[in-house]
């Protein structure tokens, strides 16, 4: 739709700064208070949940070890999604945006404004801990920054904790130490400086063309004889030609052995060579909290670790846990994204509603 028209459709909502939105939704929670549901996740589809279980009438609590959208803020800082807005969209309330495609601040202003809308109750800043209990009387502990204990209960419980937070680490010497890197916000602090990413889909494509781009030397290790298929169609001849040219080296069928204060050493199909090196981005992907869900009883599939539940109300082999967004996906994290994702809520509050009557 072009933007004009996504404009005026928009109406005033995400036309108000923040100091003009609606007041910040207060979290009441007295000791013994129970809710209908609790979400686990303030990401996209946990808001999305929260939403859904809010406009059909029931008492719920969304938590996150994070900010509102804590994935999302640490996407890199100027990046573009690659999607158009509409797809993005939850609680039915319009993405306007002059762009195409969005950008990640106007995204995190959305999802804001989306969750001061509905005055969606959140606790930001507390992980979850421990999850005991049964189905109509679930109580999590969650810690906060400064180690303070909380305690909720609830009748049903929402996972959505997506996969962002954790990391896959290479499992090499050297992984811990200062200059090594998982996440990848802006180039400026690595300007003439010598870099390794490690990856080779679009985290990393994306990261080295910045990189390089922004005067850093750029060598990029991949253990696939190329860049993987995934890379987005604009972006992949971009990191093909500079690779073709020289401005970024690359060694492919290759892997990080260790990783030392002043040099990298790359495993090549020619033998072992140590690359000079001030900072490294091991951009190899991350996936969800499976130690969290096993802990709550939820199984797994052996190959993909993905949750077994129900396809069409999400419930998990828990009775009265569901899952939603990419953790329902299991390791096979490319199947579910913001723009399926956002519709979970839907599927899970209908099954509410045949199971609950919201409390008063």
């Amino acid at each position: 739709m072009p933007s004009h028209r996504r404009a005026a459709r928009a109406g005033h909502l995400l036309t108000k700064s923040i100091p003009d939105a609606l007041p910040r939704a207060q979290v009441e929670c007295e000791p013994g208070t129970l809710f209908d549901a609790i979400v686990i996740g303030a990401g996209p589809t946990g808001l999305a949940c929260g939403i859904e279980a809010l406009r059909a009438g029931f008492k719920v609590l969304v938590i996150d070890k994070g900010c509102v959208v804590n994935s999302l803020f640490h996407y890199p800082a100027n990046m573009s999604f690659f999607t158009t807005p509409e797809l993005l969209e939850i609680g039915d309330i319009p993405f306007s945006t002059a762009h195409q495609k969005p950008t990640r601040e106007e995204a995190l202003e959305y999802y804001r404004l989306v969750a001061q809308h509905y005055q969606l109750p959140i606790c930001q800043y507390q992980g979850v801990k421990t999850v005991v209990g049964k189905d109509g009387d679930f109580h999590l502990t969650t810690v906060d920054r400064l180690e303070r204990i909380y305690d909720y209960r609830t009748r049903k419980l929402i996972v959505a904790t997506g996969y962002y937070d954790l990391a896959n680490q290479l499992g090499v010497p050297g992984e811990d130490l200062p200059k090594v890197f998982h996440y990848y916000r802006e180039p400026h602090p690595f300007y003439d400086n010598d870099v390794v990413v490690i990856g080779g889909k679009n985290s990393a494509a994306i990261s080295a063309l910045d990189l390089w781009r922004h005067g850093a030397r750029v060598t990029l290790v991949h253990r696939g004889p190329k860049m993987h298929n995934h890379v987005k169609y604009w972006i992949l001849p971009d990191i093909e030609n500079r690779i073709k040219k020289g401005e970024i080296a690359a060694y492919f069928n290759s892997t990080v052995r260790e990783i030392l204060p002043d040099h990298v050493v790359v495993k090549t199909g020619a033998g072992e060579i140590n690359i000079k090196n001030d900072f490294v981005f091991a951009l190899t992907g991350y996936h969800p909290d499976y130690d969290f869900l096993r802990s709550m009883g939820i199984e797994l599939s052996p190959m993909e670790c993905r949750p077994v539940c129900d396809p069409e109300t999400l419930e998990s082999n828990v009775p009265g846990i569901y899952v939603a967004g990419v953790i329902v996906a299991g390791s096979r994290t490319n199947e579910i994204f913001i723009e399926n994702g956002r519709f979970h809520g839907k599927q899970i509050v209908a099954d509410l509603q045949r199971k609950l009557n919201p409390s008063k």
